[in-house]
């Protein structure tokens, strides 16, 4: 029973999240050729401040890139 663990920022919708979920679970289907009902995938939501890219926090990172664009 294939697992999928998907970490994801905060503050996605849960229509996006079954979006993602429904097309993780086709392509999954289809490639190991099971039944949808076999395959399971999670969500883990994670805060800006908890996500690093590099040793920049994600929430800097946004904040950076907000300001960016107000200048023009």
């Amino acid at each position: 029973m294939p697992f999928v663990n998907i970490r994801i920022l905060k503050g996605h919708s849960q229509a996006r999240k079954d979006e993602i979920s429904r097309r993780v679970t086709a392509a999954i289907s289809e490639v190991a050729e099971l039944p949808s009902e076999a395959i399971w995938v999670v969500f883990e939501d994670v805060g800006a401040d908890d996500w690093y890219v590099g040793a920049a926090r994600v929430s800097e990172l946004q904040k950076a890139a907000a300001a960016g664009k107000t200048k023009t």
